[in-house]
């Protein structure tokens, strides 16, 4: 018995679906018989669309890490104001804070994460089609998608520290700029 291509009954009996890897443009069908193929500009618009939803998983995934971190700055002020009042009242030793999302914002943290699995893997679904054009299209929209929706931001803090003598002295009255990153204070001649 050869499942290498099967034609599926009644209307669609032209839908052609294989168990191994192809190259099929026209009659091809995708997740249901009403995504059948039937010309190349059907098809050349179904490989646009996987590439602009691989896009939409990314721009999905960005968006959750925004929320994620725009809910720590938000309470990071409402601490830092908290703390402010509490040190004009009465000074105290640092402690930690935990911080819990309140219902709304964990319903909208869990919705952006709903979308994104359910994206994911209607998206592995399609892989699944071993349709080397289809593949190639979600290939593409993965690396246009990195390049859009992920692009490299790191904020680095500048900190004047004084350069480094022999046994860890610093000289008077001189400055030099270091780098810091990640809010880590700097250590002398590291």
């Amino acid at each position: 018995m050869s499942h290498s291509g099967m034609d599926m009954g009644g209307d669609a009996a032209s839908c052609k679906i294989s168990m191994l890897w192809n190259w099929y443009t026209i009659d091809a069908c995708f997740l249901a018989s009403s995504w059948h193929v039937k010309s190349r500009g059907a098809f050349a618009a179904s490989c646009i669309g996987v590439a602009l939803l691989v896009v939409v998983l990314e721009a999905l995934r960005r968006a959750a890490r925004e929320y994620d971190v725009f809910l720590a700055a938000q309470f990071q002020r409402h601490v830092a104001a908290q703390a402010k009042a509490r040190a004009v009242a009465s000074p105290s030793t640092s402690t930690s804070v935990t911080f819990r999302a309140s219902a709304p914002q964990q319903l909208v943290r869990a919705v952006l994460h709903a979308a994104q699995f359910g994206l994911a893997y209607l998206l592995m679904l399609l892989a699944m089609y071993f349709n080397g054009y289809i593949f190639l299209s979600l290939v593409v929209g993965a690396g246009l998608g990195k390049f859009l929706c992920d692009w490299l931001e790191v904020t680095i803090g500048i900190a004047a520290q004084p350069p480094c003598l022999p046994g860890g002295a610093a000289p008077p009255k001189q400055q030099q700029a270091v780098v810091v990153a990640s809010n880590e204070a700097p250590t002398c001649c590291a």
